[in-house]
């Protein structure tokens, strides 16, 4: 048995949120302020909540929760996340506070325009106003605003910019639950890439390994912010996505380790999920000595021609996987293979 503690699963910022207006509407409406809430998730869960922000004036109260995303390394743990209640017509409505963001390009789940709260949170909030609304016999006519001090700086080191949501953080979650090292939240954030790229008409986008080979290809080709995908290890997810929801020219940059997984069939390319074949890349290079080298790297190194022969290889073992998209249009790809220091080892279209 492994003596290894599993993994300890937090809230997402949308869960946060919408304890925090459960604790505001409550005063606004003549409770006692609570220590605590209990909120049920989407999956029918019922985290309790500590309050740890507490203000009122007249006509409004807030509330505010501290994050735990557990051990998830997650940008948002440990912030504050405010909700702001106070009466207004027109059923439940939502206003940005400080450091959340709003949303300027379409393509995303929530339009142009509006505060940067996703479809799940709005509709865990309305069901927090409609529960309390009932039990008070009141109407459901509430303005909420959520705040994340902090936020715009905490945003800086997210997806938001590239995405367009300008002047803070997204509040988030499908479920209520953040699951630590979640590979599905960034295959996610791939996915509303492709889907804000096409909806501003880009014909062109990019997925990259690392910061490097990124800044090397988007000066290549001259390429805006909002083409480049986050794509990292999650090769795959990204090709599969735009398989259903094509972009008709993708570059895939990347150092010669990572292409060399993809150029032999890998489409997860973290290392502990695979690994370069180095028998297989002598072959491909033609020079035996790289069966013994310990990295893509250095073997390039011994076979100065073999990061263009790599960059050859995982050009058509995407194209013949991914080329041809479910509406039966075709992807033109092209791979770029760099060096640590960002010089292009191979480049193949």
């Amino acid at each position: 048995m492994s003596e290894t503690a599993p993994l300890r699963r937090g809230w997402t910022t949308g869960a946060c949120a919408a304890a925090a207006t459960r604790a505001a509407l409550i005063r606004l409406w003549g409770g006692d302020w609570p220590e605590q809430v209990s909120i049920t998730l989407p999956r029918g869960e019922t985290p309790v909540f500590a309050v740890t922000h507490r203000a009122e004036g007249e006509g409004w109260a807030e509330a505010g929760i501290i994050k735990d995303a557990g051990d998830d390394p997650d940008v948002t743990h440990g912030a504050l996340i405010v909700a702001r209640v106070r009466g207004a017509p027109g059923g439940v409505t939502f206003q940005a506070g400080e450091g959340v963001g709003m949303v300027t390009r379409p393509g995303l789940p929530i339009p142009p325009g509006e505060p940067a709260i996703n479809p799940v949170p709005r509709a865990m909030m309305e069901e927090v106003v409609a529960e309390l609304a009932a039990e008070q016999a009141r109407a459901p006519d509430i303005e909420i605003t959520i705040a994340v001090p902090g936020g715009a700086e905490l945003a800086a080191r997210t997806w938001n910019p590239r995405l367009g949501i300008t002047g803070g953080l997204s509040i988030l979650g499908t479920t209520g639950i953040v699951r630590p090292f979640s590979c599905a939240a960034w295959i996610a954030s791939i996915q509303r890439g492709v889907d804000v790229a096409r909806a501003a008409g880009l014909g062109h986008v990019a997925g990259c390994t690392g910061a490097t080979s990124e800044k090397v290809v988007q000066s290549l080709h001259g390429l805006p912010d909002h083409a480049m995908l986050d794509m990292g290890d999650f090769a795959g997810g990204m090709l599969k996505y735009l398989t259903k929801h094509p972009v008709p020219r993708v570059t895939i940059g990347g150092g010669i380790g990572k292409i060399t997984k993809l150029a032999q069939g890998a489409v997860d390319l973290h290392s502990s999920r695979s690994q370069v074949d180095f028998a297989a890349l002598a072959e491909l290079a033609g020079v035996p000595g790289i069966a013994a080298a310990n990295t893509a790297l250095e073997a390039s190194r011994l076979a100065p021609e073999l990061g263009q022969r790599v960059a050859e290889t995982a050009l058509a073992r995407v194209t013949e996987r991914f080329g041809t998209a479910h509406d039966g249009s075709r992807i033109r790809f092209d791979v770029v293979v760099i060096d640590r220091a960002g010089a292009i080892l191979g480049r193949a279209s």
